[in-house]
């Protein structure tokens, strides 16, 4: 029985929003578990090289769904310069990643990886036609704000990771908008499926360019890497299921925790006083973007009510 599986059996009798907190809850434990083996093989393996090998594991792994899939139909409705577009942005979003995580402390990858929201907020209003408010507009503007406290530009010299998350947070955005923009014709596990694919390939000649034969211990270690990042993403998938968005965001930000513990006893990180007030804004202002999501969701808000 996988994680995934036995933790819906435990928690079936629970109420909607308490199962979704508890699927979120788990989904970000095992991704904090997957960024500390990033670090630990990004120490001896390029970054570049590590993500190729994550997404060409994480696609073998897709498979069994990919062969449910009628690819016939998914083949005809796909869009694939949407795909190609989303493939390209994203596998390159995933090799700044990995490259961030070689550089800064876990917790101020994560921190500034929380920023991805607020990017897509700014996306969407501009590329969706979604109404952007004065509220809103308020709380970009307020997660901008705690991404600058973290970096402080001008202070201290931003070191080049940072730089890099800082990049990669937008094209996560992105990534996430054309997902969207995509799931009005097609397939969730469409959609997933081609994903792993078109990264893969994004990330196969940069990795050739850095190649080195990986040890077995690194493969294993690269393989629970595309193990966890997938079962985190259906944890993930099924807590949006079940419950609401403003109840599942903040414990999404428990990762913010997680990660710095474990950057503290693994790593022997110690994330300064920036760190921890910047990622407090940030997550202050992604959770009112997902509150305000939640209640458009719900009901028309005026004009005025942003």
């Amino acid at each position: 029985m996988s994680p995934v599986t036995a933790f819906r059996s435990a928690t079936a009798n629970l109420s909607g929003n308490l199962v979704g907190m508890l699927w979120l809850a788990l989904a970000g434990m095992m991704f904090v578990v997957f960024t500390g083996i990033v670090r630990y093989v990004g120490s001896d393996m390029n970054p570049v090289q590590a993500a190729f090998l994550r997404y060409l594991i994480g696609t073998v792994l897709l498979i069994p769904l990919i062969m449910r899939l009628r690819l016939g139909a998914e083949m005809r409705r796909a869009r694939f310069g949407w795909h190609g577009l989303r493939g390209l942005i994203h596998g390159v979003a995933v090799m700044l990643w990995f490259y961030a995580m070689t550089r800064i402390p876990i917790a101020e990858v994560t921190a500034l990886g929380f920023t991805a929201p607020i990017f897509s907020t700014v996306g969407a209003a501009m590329f969706l036609g979604e109404r952007l408010h004065i509220r809103r507009i308020g709380a970009v503007l307020m997660g901008f704000a705690g991404a600058l406290i973290i970096l402080r530009p001008g202070m201290v010299d931003v070191d080049v990771g940072a730089v890099a998350m800082v990049i990669a947070a937008p094209m996560f955005a992105g990534s996430k908008l054309i997902a969207k923009l995509l799931t009005r014709t097609e397939s969730g596990p469409a959609i997933v499926a081609i994903l792993s694919v078109i990264v893969t390939f994004v990330t196969l000649v940069p990795a050739l360019l850095v190649w080195r034969m990986p040890t077995l211990e690194e493969l294993g270690w690269i393989s629970l890497t595309a193990i966890l990042a997938t079962l985190s993403h259906l944890a993930m998938t099924q807590a949006f299921k079940v419950a609401d968005l403003s109840v599942t965001q903040p414990v999404e930000f428990l990762q913010l925790v997680w990660a710095t513990l474990l950057g503290l006893y693994v790593f022997g990180e110690v994330p300064d006083a920036f760190t921890w007030i910047g990622g407090a804004v940030i997550v202050a202002s992604a959770s009112y973007i997902a509150h305000r999501e939640a209640v458009a969701r719900r009901v028309p808000v005026p004009a005025a009510a942003e």
